[in-house]
């Protein structure tokens, strides 16, 4: 039987850390919202969610005293809410549904709401990360064009699609439709040449394929249903890549006003020969970001101007949000998962996320593979070891902290190569060796070094 020692008394209920804090339920047609009973007398309300409606909200929290809400990411509709209140100057917890689930069988909108404004108020819910507001513009203009490239490879597939059905096998000749040669031969053919010796014409000099094999090729069996699909298809491309433009351009604009206050780095960027992706925005996006962090992070192998604009976008360039290297690493579900019971280690496996941070790094570290460099040899040895998959998320997990640690404490990475990593491996092994040998009462005696540089 366990004795209590006199002292101070167990609290009987959990201390309440925000006194004002409210819970908002977030709805497509109307949002219920929950206060303390001692803030008002009807403590839950519900509001429409018209834009003057969500301003009604945010004066009747002002007015009962509420300085911080939390809040579930519904869908998209919450992003007008968490704007409105966040400029109204209340401090808004976007929560994970998942993190606050109710007890079972209990699920009503408004026990939704007081659910959340209780745990706020004892302190129980942590916010998901969301960067300022100028870095979310240029995030909304990345995803947005992002949802363009991948319209424009629909259409693609439909314009090849449409000149199968007619046997011009453009693409058995032609490593891109969509490039100079395709363009020409494409708007060829809708415009009405149907000639292979002339749509053959356009066959440029680096080609592989000879004359003959185009004019074989693009002699197809033209039909008009099919040449009206191409036609249509190639103009809604051509629409497409006119919108891309117009978004490069609102993109530039973002990055000019955030760096409108940064002074350019002292050190000229270094000139490096690097061809343009074709998905790439067009302008110079290494120019841009390199005046927004003051330091060039494409050392990093696998990590383009594009890659980096994008992972900017998604986590900001204020590293101090997360107090430490690994507080970021488990952010991006790149740590080690602990789920231990009974002192036993049940199952140390990440976990599941749609981090695009994370995503993005792991597309990296799969590149990055395939390069000579300390970070190639590192997962090729570990993916032979362990497996691919474990091998791209220990990758991605180190150009993670490379990331990081550029950003926050201005470290500059340079590749110490593939031979001063295989030595230090090959060092590793050894020590390990003669630690194993010396259990055993055994040594392991080293060959000179003439004999490791196989010099008899």
């Amino acid at each position: 039987m366990m004795v209590r020692k006199p002292g101070r008394a167990a609290p009987t209920t959990l201390p309440t850390i925000h006194a004002q804090a409210a819970g908002l339920d977030v709805g497509s047609t109307f949002h219920v919202v929950a206060v303390s009973p001692d803030l008002a007398d009807v403590p839950v309300r519900t509001f429409r969610s018209f834009t003057a409606d969500l301003h009604a909200l945010a004066a009747w929290l002002q007015e009962v005293g509420v300085t911080t809400i939390a809040m579930e990411s519904t869908g998209v509709y919450w992003i007008p809410v968490y704007e409105i209140l966040e400029a109204r100057g209340f401090e808004v917890l976007l929560v994970n549904a998942r993190d606050v689930k109710h007890v079972p069988g209990r699920k009503t909108d408004v026990i939704d709401a007081q659910w959340l404004q209780q745990l706020h108020a004892f302190g129980l819910l942590r916010g998901s990360f969301r960067p300022q507001e100028r870095v979310v513009r240029l995030r909304t203009l990345l995803r947005h064009r992002e949802g363009i490239v991948a319209d424009a490879a629909t259409h693609i597939q439909r314009m090849q699609k449409a000149m199968m059905q007619m046997n011009v096998q453009l693409h058995h000749v032609v490593a891109d439709i969509t490039g100079t040669t395709g363009l020409r031969i494409i708007r060829d053919i809708v415009a009405g040449v149907h000639d292979p010796s002339q749509l053959a014409q356009h066959r440029d000099a680096r080609c592989k394929q000879s004359l003959a094999t185009i004019q074989q090729a693009l002699t197809g069996h033209y039909q008009p249903e099919h040449l009206f699909a191409l036609r249509q298809t190639l103009a809604l491309y051509d629409f497409l890549q006119a919108q891309l433009s117009e978004c490069d351009h609102e993109m530039a604009a973002v990055l000019a006003s955030l760096n409108a206050d940064r002074e350019p780095p002292a050190t000229a960027l270094e000139k490096v020969r690097r061809t343009k992706g074709r998905n790439e925005p067009d302008f110079d996006v290494r120019r841009a970001r390199y005046v927004l962090l003051g330091t060039d992070l494409t050392r990093i192998h696998a990590l383009g101007p594009h890659t980096l604009l994008r992972i900017i976008s998604e986590c900001g360039t204020d590293m101090q949000k997360w107090p430490t290297v690994k507080h970021f690493t488990s952010w991006l579900t790149l740590a080690p998962g602990n789920k231990i019971s009974g002192g036993r280690v049940l199952s140390a496996k990440t976990r599941r996320s749609s981090n695009r941070v994370a995503a993005l790094l792991r597309i990296a570290a799969v590149s990055i593979g395939r390069t000579q460099t300390a970070l190639g040899a590192f997962y090729r040895r570990l993916g032979a070891r362990i497996g691919k998959a474990k091998a791209v998320t220990a990758t991605a997990r180190k150009l993670a902290v490379l990331f990081y640690n550029a950003l926050r404490f201005g470290m500059e990475y340079v590749d110490p190569g593939i031979d001063y990593y295989e030595s230090k491996y090959r060092e590793r092994m050894i020590e390990g060796l003669e630690r194993r040998a010396k259990q055993f009462g055994l040594e392991i005696i080293r060959p000179p070094a003439t004999l490791n540089n196989g010099v008899s």
